[in-house]
């Protein structure tokens, strides 16, 4: 019996982290810790698996615990940056007008970066993972109408981050594209929901 168990997460992980890892990076903004939520994530669901294996969506659960590890770790950095900013130790971040020169893509990841956790979680299970309100709902533990109004919030908190850049329609594939290491994008800006 164990071993079908073990074949059934195996499956499982193998089928979800790379979109689990994706997901983290959206929310958190963070390619270095991406992997790191991911398998946290992960590590929940074998822990549960008999809940996760019966639950309607699997996934959903996944993603669910996911979000909620992504805002732990959000409001912890955003605690830890106000006390060094209130202690002089840190510079505050460049601002978004600064930035003007950068690739349109990441305009759009500053920009989501931006955005409250439950409007980013929102916009990105809506518009990036095509995820339905009620799949969204399910997924953050809130109502379907918290996810209409913050989606739509946080599509127009882009729009005006934004400006008047030209965002185009190919933008979900190189949002969901690898990120490199390389490119060093900052950590998130420690704003809570």
């Amino acid at each position: 019996m164990a071993t079908s168990r073990d074949d059934a997460f195996h499956s499982f992980f193998e089928a979800h982290h790379a979109e689990l890892a994706r997901l983290a990076y959206l929310i958190t903004g963070e390619a270095e810790v991406a992997d790191d939520l991911a398998a946290d994530a992960l590590l929940e669901v074998w822990r549960h698996w008999e809940r996760v294996a019966a639950a309607e969506s699997p996934i959903a659960y996944a993603r669910g615990v996911l979000a909620n590890l992504a805002r732990n770790r959000i409001r912890k950095l955003g605690r830890e940056r106000r006390g060094l900013l209130g202690l002089g130790l840190l510079r505050p971040e460049r601002t978004f007008a600064q930035d003007v020169d950068v690739p349109v893509v990441l305009d759009v990841r500053e920009a989501l970066r931006r955005l409250p956790y439950r409007r980013r979680a929102c916009v990105v299970l809506r518009h990036v993972f095509d995820l339905s309100e009620q799949e969204t709902a399910r997924t953050l533990g809130v109502s379907v109408g918290t996810v209409k109004s913050q989606t739509s919030r946080g599509m127009a908190q882009l729009t005006a981050l934004l400006g008047d850049k030209p965002v185009p329609a190919t933008i979900r594939r190189r949002w969901l594209a690898p990120v490199s290491r390389a490119q060093g994008l900052p950590g998130p800006s420690g704003e809570g929901t």
